[in-house]
C-alpha cells in the first residue's frame, strides 16, 4: 500500500502541469490565430449580449401594451355591462307597469260590476 500513495501524489503533480500543456497543445495547434479566434468569440458575445438587451426591451414594451389593451378591455367590459344591467333595469320597470296587479283587477272587476248592477 505505500506505494500507491506516491503514484496518487504524482497524478496529482502531473494534473497541474497539464493545463500548462494543453496550453502548449493550442499554441501549436492554432499558433497566433488562437488570439484572433478568441477577439472573434468575445465579438459574438458582445453580440449576442447586444441582441439579447434588444429583445428584452421589445418583450417589456410589448408586455406593457399588453397590460394597457387588456386594462381597456376590461373598461369596456364593465362600461357594457352596465349598460346593459340600466336597460334591463328599464325594461323590468317597463313591465311592472304594463302587466295588470291581482288589486288593480280585483277593483276594477267590482267598478264594472257596480256599473253592470245600475243599469
Amino acid at each position: 500500500m505505500a506505494k500507491r500513495e506516491p503514484n496518487v501524489i504524482e497524478l496529482n503533480k502531473k494534473s497541474e502541469d497539464s493545463g500548462s500543456k494543453i496550453e502548449a497543445i493550442k499554441n501549436l495547434i492554432f499558433g497566433e490565430n488562437i488570439k484572433a479566434y478568441e477577439s472573434e468569440f468575445e465579438m459574438l458575445k458582445q453580440d449576442i449580449l447586444d441582441k439579447k438587451k434588444v429583445l428584452e426591451d421589445l418583450m417589456d414594451e410589448v408586455r406593457e401594451d399588453l397590460s394597457k389593451t387588456i386594462d381597456n378591455i376590461a373598461t369596456d367590459v364593465n362600461v357594457r355591462i352596465s349598460e346593459l344591467e340600466e336597460n334591463l333595469e328599464a325594461k323590468i320597470e317597463n313591465l311592472d307597469n304594463h302587466t295588470v296587479k291581482k288589486e288593480m283587477l280585483g277593483e276594477l272587476f267590482k267598478e264594472l260590476g257596480d256599473k253592470i248592477g245600475k243599469k
